[in-house]
């Protein structure tokens, strides 16, 4: 077996957010930041779509043993992410309306996506 789990969740966090970061290039966002972190936690991605501001939390899994990708943003983490976006607000230039979205990516063998789901204003 090559890698760790640690090493292979890594992997798959990554390529996840690569691919939502392409979905939401492609409808017609901006990628302002991605993993922007603070000592209380990280936003995966700030993007910008006219005067949209979006954060985006994205959750990959593979299979539904476990559930769908979505169901583990918990209300602790929506806190958590509600507080480093409000840090990330009073550090950076950037004005509009806020929102917080979440893109679930379900993979199937050879980490192939079976579904991309984008949900608008998740919290």
């Amino acid at each position: 077996m090559v890698g760790s789990a640690d090493d292979r969740r890594k992997a798959l966090g990554r390529l996840s957010e690569d691919l939502a970061c392409r979905y939401l290039e492609g409808e017609g966002f901006e990628i302002i930041e991605r993993n922007w972190r603070t000592c209380d936690g990280e936003i995966d991605i700030v993007a910008r779509y006219g005067d949209l501001v979006a954060f985006v939390e994205v959750k990959a899994r593979r299979g539904t043993r476990f559930g769908e990708p979505e169901e583990s943003v918990t209300p602790s983490k929506i806190r958590r992410i509600r507080r480093v976006a409000a840090e990330y607000l009073s550090q950076a230039p950037v004005s509009g309306e806020v929102r917080f979205d979440v893109i679930g990516i379900r993979f199937g063998a050879g980490e192939t996506v079976t579904e991309l789901r984008h949900t608008e204003a998740a919290f």
